[in-house]
């Protein structure tokens, strides 16, 4: 069972802290023993006074040596042998880490922690009785208590059956350099946030994969001190990381996600957006959006039926999509496959995104809008096509839950390809 024996001049408020919750649970389950020491109860003197004027001068007191001894030696007396570290919280010590934390958890059975108070205490007690000093960081409090309660805490959770498992630790920030991934629970969206799709689709492996990223962007963005020192040796984490700096030059989603009818002002976002699809296309040898579609004609057409949409980040058009509720004539023959189903369904037609916002996410969001606008529909089916060499949207596509059904065959500009592969989505209800 590991120890901890706190000595301080408030054990009443530490010890109920200290016995709520998870601890208070491992206290009940045997698997820890939490004990809090009055230290005024050690005094030589009637007014029970623990501590006294600083030689040479100076502002407040400092505790004494004797009350702080006495109290150690019978802290030791009750718990006999152990392999015991006596901690004195100061902020003279090194900085207290994950890393110390676990170094204590290992090494040791008991942790003694001495709480000072007012000035401080007596040097001689520091020298003949304290193994190391630590600190919670770079302050001053006005008294040990409250670090005493975190390393308590810190090195607590880490003995074996205190928390659930193991994992419950090893994934989180400072574990093994690196901060801790985002974390998301219900709903899926709040206040026009939604949750990364990648972690509602059910694969384990690329839940994983988006967290070690994640824990990677985050420590270099939020913690450049830390991220200096970590060193990556394993192929999948360089392969993050490079990830990662390519990402560090994109926009970065810092607003709500939303979307609503396109209008007449918007067009000419919706073309400049339109120009950026169709250069990237052309960049990558595929022969779709390459004859002049769409155009301004074919987005006032969509805006009249209400069926053309604006994707938002914050105020900024960052994305557009058309949601049809027209049947499209192409899809009743299709061919190497069939549809899954013969419920009313929607056409997802003329998406894309802006590209200062490529890499970013925003691609995703732009599909849950367009499942959300669906279900607003009444629709539990969505359609759409791409073109065979456009992977990019193939994969979008999977990785959202549409499954390919075949292929069929557009009406595009003479001289151009119109080939097209078909998805289907069925939205649960």
């Amino acid at each position: 069972m590991y120890r901890i024996d706190i000595m301080t001049l408030f054990p009443d408020t530490v010890g109920a802290v200290l016995h709520e919750s998870i601890l208070g649970r491992a206290v009940k389950k045997e698997l820890l023993e939490l004990n809090c020491w009055q230290i005024r109860d050690y005094t030589e003197n009637k007014q029970k006074q623990v501590d006294d004027y600083p030689y040479g001068g100076g502002w407040g007191c400092v505790m004494m040596a004797q009350p702080l001894k006495s109290c150690l030696e019978a802290v030791c007396a009750a718990s006999g042998e152990r392999r015991r570290r006596v901690i004195y919280l100061s902020p003279q010590g090194p900085t207290f880490t994950q890393e110390t934390a676990r170094r204590l958890q290992r090494d040791y059975d008991q942790l003694v922690l001495v709480c000072g108070h007012y000035e401080g205490v007596d040097e001689r007690f520091i020298e003949q009785c304290v193994d190391e000093e630590l600190s919670l960081g770079d302050f001053v409090l006005t008294g040990g208590e409250i670090a005493a309660m975190a390393v308590a805490d810190a090195v607590c959770r880490l003995v074996p059956g205190v928390l659930a498992d193991e994992q419950c630790y090893i994934g989180e920030s400072h574990w093994d350099g690196l901060l801790e991934y985002p974390q998301y629970t219900r709903p899926e969206t709040w206040e026009g946030r939604s949750v990364p799709e990648v972690l509602l689709q059910g694969d384990h492996q690329k839940v994983e994969r988006w967290r070690r990223r994640e824990q990677i962007a985050r420590t270099m963005r939020k913690r450049p001190d830390m991220f200096e020192k970590l060193r990556l040796t394993e192929k999948e984490d360089l392969k993050l990381l490079e990830e990662v700096r390519k990402a560090q030059g994109r926009a970065q989603m810092t607003e709500p996600v939303t979307y609503r009818p396109a209008t007449e002002e918007d067009l000419p976002a919706l073309l400049r957006i339109t120009a950026e699809a169709q250069a990237l296309l052309k960049k990558r040898g595929v022969d779709q959006w390459q004859d002049g579609y769409p155009n301004a004609a074919a987005f006032r057409f969509d805006m009249e039926r209400g069926e053309s949409f604006v994707v938002l980040h914050g105020e900024e058009i960052a994305g557009f999509f058309t949601l049809s509720t027209r049947e499209e004539a192409s899809y009743a023959s299709i061919t190497d496959g069939k549809w899954s189903s013969d419920r009313p369904y929607c056409v997802l037609h003329r998406a894309a995104v802006a590209a200062r916002w490529r890499g970013t996410g925003l691609a995703d969001r732009l599909i849950a809008c367009v499942e959300e606008r669906a279900r607003a529909l009444g629709l539990g089916c969505i359609r759409t096509d791409t073109h065979r060499k456009n992977k990019a949207m193939q994969r979008l596509l999977r990785e959202h839950g549409f499954r390919y059904r075949g292929n069929v065959a557009v009406r595009v500009g003479e001289g151009h390809d119109n080939a097209r592969q078909a998805y289907e989505k069925l939205l649960k209800k």
